[in-house]
């Protein structure tokens, strides 16, 4: 948990920093949304390796890995907002960012007896939530008002500052990988629908995280920024309790609440004009998507073989990742055209429509 949460809090404190500090040396909005695309590219790549990775060098070692590349090349930005030293800087976190998240759940998974698994992948859920409610705007806080430099040295103190807890962790090796690889598991239908699922509601996340504060007018960014902070409050705090009702009563029949929830959040930020609809909805939203990322992720668990839980943990994170920036890049592409109200409708409708693979997967279930 403590490697967990410093990892993560050193990914959430540069995560808006850094295409700030790229548009001062002149690149603007291209520079910027480069920054963060091809970190979050290199994540991506770096999770299908991740079950290897965890194989050749084991937990202990691969952690201290993902930290120690989250920790270094943030002190290396201090030198310069050169697009091609940021870039650069960009790809080893990002590659950093893919071994923790896939290791994190892995690890947890591996060592609770299977009758805690849902409330301690719930705890795990908190220690990387939190950051996102901390962090993320402590550091576009602290940019303003200590600068960038200072924000990029404790950018990287916090991760290598979280070394002295890997010395804690287990130095087994993962389990060897299956040989299909990672993406060879979406040939099971018991991993492919949570994917499924677990995706179209990464999809709306990505989406909402990224144009709620541009489709509220000028004046109302403060509700928007009120609605993110209640969504990603919500969400660890749901993550962790349905995860621990799940151990005690089966977890399986609350992934259509969860979706039902995440559309109908959705489906509220339709009426952008009404303060109290904003936030409900994005409240309800970070509900369901917090309970879908314990149910989804504890469900993979218990139909993967204990050797093959590293690509389980990977085929999940990939859902997350690719879901949001597909969301983000697609939204954005249609929205200039029908507007940010049917936009967010058109997202609820991807919702309701992953509750077809969600009642399948709750009949095969059964």
């Amino acid at each position: 948990m403590t490697a967990s949460l410093g990892s993560l809090t050193a990914f959430y404190l540069l995560v808006s920093v850094v295409p700030l500090y790229v548009a001062t040396s002149g690149t603007g909005d291209t520079g910027a949304g480069l920054s963060t695309g091809v970190m979050m590219a290199a994540t991506v790549l770096m999770e299908l390796a991740v079950p290897a990775v965890l194989r050749r060098c084991g937990y202990r070692t691969g952690i201290a890995l993902g930290l120690l590349l989250l920790g270094v090349p943030s002190a290396v930005l201090v030198v310069s907002p050169a697009l091609p030293l940021v870039l650069a800087a960009c790809v080893a976190r990002g590659a950093g960012l893919g071994i923790v998240v896939v290791a994190g759940p892995t690890l947890v998974a591996e060592l609770v007896p299977d009758r805690r698994r849902g409330e301690a992948l719930g705890l795990y859920g908190v220690a990387v939530g939190v950051p996102a409610v901390v962090a993320l705007p402590l550091g576009v806080w602290l940019s303003a008002h200590i600068g960038y430099g200072a924000v990029f040295v404790l950018g990287a103190a916090v991760p290598l500052a979280t070394l002295a807890a890997v010395a804690g962790l287990p130095a087994a090796r993962g389990s060897a990988e299956h040989h299909t690889g990672v993406l060879g598991g979406l040939r099971d239908g018991g991993l492919a629908r949570p994917v499924m699922i677990f995706a179209a509601i990464t999809v709306a996340a990505g989406i909402v995280l990224t144009f709620l504060p541009l489709a509220v007018s000028a004046g109302a960014r403060g509700t928007a920024a009120l609605a993110l902070l209640v969504q990603a409050s919500a969400m660890p705090l749901v993550r962790w309790l349905v995860g621990r009702y799940g151990d005690r009563h089966g977890i399986a029949h609350l992934l259509l609440p969860a979706v039902l929830a995440a559309a109908a959040g959705t489906a509220g930020l339709v009426w952008l004009h009404n303060p109290y609809l904003l936030v409900a909805g994005a409240g309800l939203f970070g509900a369901g998507f917090g309970a879908a990322q314990n149910i989804t992720l504890t469900l993979m668990f218990q139909r993967t073989p204990k050797p093959e839980f590293g690509r389980a943990s990977a085929l999940w994170n990939l859902a997350w990742d690719g879901g949001m920036g597909f969301g983000a890049v697609g939204f954005g592409l249609v929205a200039g055209h029908v507007g940010y109200a049917a936009g967010f409708a058109l997202t609820a409708v991807v919702l309701v429509a992953a509750l077809i693979p969600t009642w399948i997967d709750r009949r095969r279930t059964r």
